[in-house]
């Protein structure tokens, strides 16, 4: 019987063309991260099952592949649940298992610690366009610093990447779920009421004002508290002029020094951004992740439509590891989706222009094949990318392959 052909459902196979962009961006990430004092980690991509479902992983924790436990410890027979079955299950992101990480090795590192990661992780979603079960994940993260330089050096960093990879023209969205909270509050939500409702504003830019007003008034809130909460978002201020200007109307609901906070964050990157980007405040961001404590922030690209990087402060998630409180902020790319859009562009990776192939008859050995060997390792000094191959019988069919790779130069020896 034939095996399949097909991958598992949600997974791919990565063909030459793209795996030689996605090395591209993986050097770009070591490469830019590392001048500002990133340093990589690795972590396995299977954790302990109660590590990944402790509450703090949002909706991504139904998505968890989980492992049967193996040998003695799996007994079916007395099972009653899921738990009973599983001990273990692949890591759905790279945030929690960086917290397990710094909790078992603080001791280790240098305070504060940036950490830079890049790996995959799995979730069992419904897969589309740039989204798959099994994916690239591109992090980084700044443990062990309370200020917000740590936001100026994630965002800085983040957007000196994606402008070195030929991107322009994006905006780096940024709130702070204490001003969330804070909004919430001053209009007269319950507090065991804001995660529902944050759920609803979080569709503010699919649905407009107008569905976000229909959807609260639906789940049964008070019609005055909806008014007054969203007659917050009605300001034709912008920038930190929208920040001061919620500052003063929340004033006995926001937490002191949360707005001046954000408004540095933003004063500091516009001072020294060298790319072609600009950054606002959004009240409505929310991030879906239960972790996040603070300042919050989200890339988003006209041309693809969504966002392509994320992030936030989540200074409690390794007080759940150690018992201490340990300040932690951090910022993830879309790597897939990064290299969707270069995929859809043509990208061609900088530097790969210089390739040749040699096509070389199979009657060739001997000398005549060493000289052949010894020319093409010349051309390698001269920065050139060589293939070497046996010549076909179906040369135009090779040749056109080739050219497809990028091959510009072809050449041909034939036994004399």
């Amino acid at each position: 019987m034939a095996l399949p052909k097909k991958p598992v459902t949600g997974m791919k196979d990565i063909l030459p063309g793209e795996m030689e962009i996605r090395d591209y961006v993986q050097k770009a990430v070591r490469e830019i991260y590392g001048k500002f004092g990133f340093t990589e980690i690795e972590t396995p991509v299977v954790e302990h099952i109660e590590n990944l479902t402790s509450n703090q992983g949002g909706e991504n924790e139904k998505l968890i592949f989980r492992i049967l436990k193996r040998g003695e410890k799996l007994n079916l027979e007395t099972a009653r649940n899921s738990s009973d079955l599983t001990d273990s299950g692949l890591r759905y992101d790279l945030t929690l298992p960086l917290s397990r990480y710094y909790a078992a090795h603080m001791n280790e590192l240098p305070s504060p610690f940036k950490a830079l990661q890049m790996g995959n992780v799995f979730r069992a979603d419904r897969p589309q366009k740039g989204r798959f079960r099994q994916f690239m994940q591109c992090d980084i993260d700044i443990l062990g610093d309370d200020s917000n330089l740590s936001e100026i050096e994630l965002i800085s960093a983040t957007t000196t990447l994606l402008t070195h990879i030929g991107f322009e023209k994006f905006t780096v969205k940024i709130s702070d779920r204490r001003i969330l909270k804070a909004m919430a509050a001053y209009s007269g939500f319950p507090e065991e009421e804001y995660d529902k409702i944050f759920i609803i504003l979080d569709k503010m830019d699919k649905i407009g004002i107008e569905g976000v007003r229909e959807e609260l008034l639906k789940a049964g809130y008070d019609k005055t508290n909806v008014e007054k909460y969203l007659k917050l978002f009605g300001s034709e201020k912008t920038g930190t002029d929208a920040i001061g200007e919620l500052k003063e109307t929340m004033k006995d609901h926001l937490p002191e020094g949360t707005a001046e906070s954000l408004m540095s964050i933003v004063d500091c990157v516009n001072a020294v951004k060298t790319g072609n980007f600009s950054i606002s405040f959004d009240p409505t961001l929310v991030r879906g992740m239960a972790y996040y404590t603070g300042t919050i922030f989200e890339i988003t690209i006209d041309e693809f439509g969504s966002s392509i990087a994320g992030g936030g402060r989540y200074d409690g998630m390794v007080e759940r590891f150690t018992g201490n409180k340990v300040p932690a902020c951090g910022f993830s790319i879309g790597f897939e989706r990064i290299i969707t859009m270069l995929l859809d562009r043509g990208f061609k990776v900088p530097g790969k222009e210089k390739k040749a192939a040699f096509l070389i008859e199979k009657k060739i050995t001997g000398e005549r094949l060493n000289g052949i060997m010894k020319e093409a390792a010349e051309k390698r000094k001269e920065g050139y990318t060589v293939l070497c191959a046996k010549m076909m019988k179906n040369k135009k069919f090779q040749k056109d392959n080739l050219e497809a790779a990028g091959y510009t130069e072809i050449v041909e020896f034939f036994d004399k």
